[in-house]
């Protein structure tokens, strides 16, 4: 069998055996990358990245597979009927000389199997480390995390009659493209909407790259048509140029079911609704009837321009031609709003980092600038300095060490009752009363988690307090015995103990 397989190289049936195995393999290639633990959004990026090539790969193997099935040439059958036909064995001698007679020539010619191929991209996918890089992204977009709109924010400033606002406001602003007035939407905000379209598309088929862009793009202009008839997209109300009825003229052409009937109407009326239309408003009385039916629940744009004259003619030509530029506008939009929403997230975060960097101070900054210039790429990416264990900021480094003790983390709380989980600071430890670690804690114990029990974090004291709480709910609840009063015939009044022991005496 291996003599025969190596007989049958490079043929068209080991060609699509071949890919039948790759196929294989990188389905189960794929199947383990799902399974991969991805522990931040670098790796989830990676992953999607390393998935994609994987995807393409098969379905480059399967459009190959289909092509050779096909089998337009007929290569393929002749290659099954000289293998099973009747001089086979003969046939087999022959591929196997070739193959000598190859390997003589090329003697240092070695492939390497699939197999060995498809461990080493297992090894490097168990051995990629959090600081492996597939996809470019700049400083200011954080591998995925925030958005970059610098350049198009430049642009947006300089489009003539927009207001100048600052980056962050923009940040707020740069989707919600139905408050620009349509007047504004010039050249230069056409410019600004194509680079928007265009680093959206980049910055989601670097994030996401699963997604299949064209069938998503391809949705949004489906249902942008529809929008766009109805005239419910935002931002574009409906242009005007419906179906045509001639109500500036008082005539109804739904009564009418052909041009015949029309002209029972007379040459002035309907002239008068031909000017209404701003059609050729000439001819004799079959000429204009005929005219002005041609227009019965059509619209403007359907209509021959020959029906109309010159000068309405040239006004429905710039129109159209407006139209249509507003409409093409309109569709880029509609690209914009669905991106934006998948990077809704990215967006929210983007904002967030914004104001976090305009909200440290200027001191700060120069030191994390001065300490950034100093330190080289290895030691950025190695774990920061931190001898006393101090917590990390949003910068991934430690917060400094007088912010340490003004919220007082050097203080440590430890809960009993919460596994003597240990809270750092009286910030964490007030806050954690309410948090479902006490409140499960409370329930194993069965007692109500409620605002008698704040500060209690010993299981005794919990447990003494609602023993005293029990007490003193049951010395205040209401007692028949003691508490219900009755009257005999004289007047006098005795409680009901008091009461029933007299009368199974018979003193009452």
């Amino acid at each position: 069998t291996y003599i025969l397989n190596i007989c049958i190289m490079d043929t068209i049936l080991e060609q699509q055996r071949r890919y039948h195995e790759e196929r294989e393999r990188l389905t189960d290639c794929l199947a383990k990358e799902c399974l991969h633990k991805k522990t931040s959004l670098r790796e989830n990026i990676n992953s999607d990245h390393r998935m994609r090539l994987q995807l393409d790969r098969h379905v480059d193997c399967s459009e190959k597979l289909f092509f050779l099935y096909e089998d337009k040439d007929g290569l393929r059958k002749e290659e099954v009927a000289a293998l099973s036909g009747p001089n086979e064995i003969g046939e087999f001698y022959n591929r196997l000389k070739q193959i000598r007679d190859f390997h003589k020539v090329h003697p240092n010619e070695i492939s390497i199997p699939m197999s060995i191929e498809f461990e080493e991209l297992n090894k490097l996918r168990e051995h990629t480390d959090e600081m492996t890089t597939m996809v470019d992204f700049t400083d200011e977009e954080g591998y995925g995390k925030y958005l970059d709109l610098h350049h198009v924010y430049n642009q947006y400033c300089n489009i003539k009659g927009l207001e100048r606002i600052s980056y962050i406001t923009f940040l707020g602003l740069f989707d919600r493209l139905q408050d620009i007035a349509k007047d504004k939407k010039n050249s230069q905000y056409r410019e600004y909407l194509f680079s928007l379209l265009d680093y959206l598309h980049s910055y989601v088929q670097r994030v996401k790259p699963l997604l299949d862009m064209s069938q998503e793009l391809e949705n949004v202009t489906k249902d942008f048509a529809e929008q766009w008839e109805n005239g419910k997209f935002p931002g574009w109300p409906k242009e005007s140029g419906g179906a045509l009825a001639l109500m500036g003229a008082h005539l109804d052409l739904s009564a009418f079911s052909s041009s015949s009937e029309l002209m029972s109407l007379g040459l002035d009326r309907l002239k008068s609704a031909l000017l209404a239309l701003g059609l050729k408003c000439g001819g004799t009385l079959e000429e204009r009837a005929h005219r002005l039916f041609l227009t019965k629940g059509k619209n403007i744009g359907e209509l021959d321009s020959s029906l109309f004259s010159k000068s309405k003619a040239g006004k429905n030509n710039a129109g159209t031609k407006e139209a249509a530029k507003n409409k093409d506008l309109a569709t880029i939009e509609s690209q914009v709003f669905r991106l934006v929403e998948l990077l809704a997230e990215q967006k929210v975060a983007t904002k967030e980092n914004v104001q976090r960097k305009q909200a440290r101070k200027d001191g700060e900054e120069d030191e994390e600038e001065d300490a950034s210039a100093s330190e080289s790429d290895d030691e950025d990416d190695e774990v920061p300095y931190n001898p006393k264990n101090l917590p990390l900021g949003w910068d991934g480094k430690p917060i400094p060490y007088w912010l340490y003790k003004l919220h007082g983390l050097n203080i440590s709380y430890t809960c009993e009752i919460c596994a003597n989980f240990t809270y750092k600071g009286p910030k964490a430890f007030q806050r954690h009363f309410a948090e479902w670690r006490h409140a499960h804690g409370m329930r194993c114990l069965g007692i109500p988690n409620t605002a008698h029990f704040a500060n209690v974090t010993s299981i005794e004291d919990a447990l003494k307090l609602w023993e005293k709480l029990k007490e003193q709910k049951n010395g205040e609840r209401w007692q028949a015995e003691t508490e219900e009063e009755y009257e005999d015939s004289s007047g006098n009044v005795f409680n009901r103990k008091t009461f029933n022991d007299l009368k199974k005496q018979g003193l009452l």
